[in-house]
């Protein structure tokens, strides 16, 4: 019996007529909607939020036909921001990370209080980005990837998801969207700054195989640069799941690096949902650790290139002193040690569906950033193409966790003060052409 190969996210592409050649399709999501949340401080209330459910797209993707098991196939996709035509966003909520500069001490003998107050002003915003989601603008961000399907497996190369995050989102009641969704609450405080999960990774080599007994297996290896936001020296991952009899289920790994091969982000997700008649039923675990972050020398090294012609000639020589103790303290900070657990289920209500979920943020710190999640929603298909849905969702944090309900397409940021609520509805509509 012969095995089928599959690339994950371009199962289109096989599905051209047996006498076909070659095939290529253009295809996409429009997903945007209202937002009312509570998050305290001055972040607006209402707003007008692309990509909730699912990340607005335009993508073409393809495959020829070559005989003999042979294929080849490519994949981009871009992001867009319904809200704005873009293809960058960054936080939903306007509130600002208490936790990353937490404990900062810049009181220097010789550095005047003013300065001291200024350069912590700079350390402040350098960890609250105005734009987190493509920082470099890519303009195919999503996924751009080009392969080959054999008979003995399929080989990508590219930015594609990772082994890891493709179990979790498997595993998430809310799809990775939503105010609900799983991916909301995993990770430290400070937002896609210390995410908890690597999504995509750049300069990627995968290896793919899916065989007729519903095994299915994935591997990666990313080069120097890749990772989620391009910066990691190397990175790799696994994943194997069971996708048969009603069950998806599934265990993934990843492992990343800092910039000189430090240990980076690593995690292990073990996630799946099981079928049977009107229900779906989901359960979850994700256990994530950073111990060196990327972020932290990719700040530290902005701030090298700044604080020589934005500080007086006077205090020159404290400026390595100061870059010090910053790098000190964010390692500190961003420092992520943490289990996420998830529970939720679909229950089919005619061309709808119920859906509702609790995810546990249970982080090992000593100053914990810990949260609860509750979500409830309802999507109803208008046609094949097009459904609408309304979601709500309720954050208790606790001890210094800051999280804000966010989207799909953008992380919620944070609510004005550790420990403090987030709670809010999102109705939206989703169309796919």
């Amino acid at each position: 019996m012969k095995a089928k190969f599959l690339a994950a996210g371009i199962a289109a592409c096989f599905a051209a007529p047996a006498m076909a050649q070659s095939n290529v399709t253009i295809y996409g999501i429009a997903d945007a909607g209202i937002m009312h949340v509570r998050n305290g401080g001055g972040d607006a209330k209402t707003k007008l939020v692309s990509g909730i459910a699912d990340g607005s797209r335009l993508g073409f993707r393809g495959t020829e036909d070559m005989g003999g098991g042979w294929k080849a196939i490519f994949n981009l996709e871009a992001r867009v921001e319904l809200d704005t035509g873009r293809q960058q966003t960054g936080n939903l909520s306007s509130n600002q990370t208490v936790a990353l500069t937490e404990g900062l001490n810049l009181t220097i003998p010789g550095l005047p209080a003013a300065v001291s107050t200024a350069v912590a002003g700079i350390v402040q915003n350098a960890v609250n980005p105005a734009i987190n989601v493509n920082p470099s603008n890519a303009l195919f961000d999503r996924t751009s990837m080009v392969g080959l399907i054999t008979p003995v497996g399929a080989v990508l190369l590219g930015r594609m998801y990772t082994p890891g995050y493709e179990v979790l989102a498997a595993g998430d009641v809310f799809e990775s969207g939503t105010a609900a969704g799983w991916g909301g609450i995993v990770g430290g405080t400070g937002g896609l700054l210390t995410a908890g999960v690597a999504i995509r990774s750049d300069k990627s080599i995968q290896y793919r195989i899916e065989l007729p007994n519903g095994i299915k297996a994935a591997a990666m290896y990313g080069t120097e640069k890749s990772g989620y936001i391009g910066l990691d020296k190397r990175s790799w991952g696994a994943n194997v799941r069971y996708v048969a009899n009603g069950f998806d289920l599934g265990l993934g790994h990843n492992h990343g690096t800092d910039q000189v091969g430090n240990r980076g982000l690593i995690t292990t997700t073990l996630a799946g949902a099981y079928s049977v008649n009107q229900w779906k039923l989901f359960a979850g675990a994700h256990k994530q650790k950073n111990e060196n972050s990327v972020i932290i020398r990719l700040v530290g090294d902005t701030l090298a290139a700044q604080l020589p012609a934005g500080l007086p000639a006077a205090v020159a020589p404290l400026i390595p002193t100061m870059l010090g103790r910053i790098n000190t303290n964010l390692k500190r900070n961003f420092y992520l040690d943490a289990i996420s657990y998830q529970v939720g289920l679909h229950y089919k209500v005619g061309a709808g569906r119920v859906m509702a979920s609790v995810v546990r943020q249970d982080d090992k710190r000593a100053d914990a950033s810990d949260a609860t999640q509750f979500g409830l929603g309802y999507d109803h298909n208008l046609s094949k193409r097009t459904d609408v849905y309304l979601i709500g969702a309720y954050i208790k944090n606790e001890n210094d966790g800051q999280y804000a309900i966010g989207a799909a397409s953008a992380s919620g940021g944070f609510t004005a003060k550790p420990g403090m609520s987030s709670k809010g509805v999102q109705i939206g509509m989703r169309h796919r052409f």
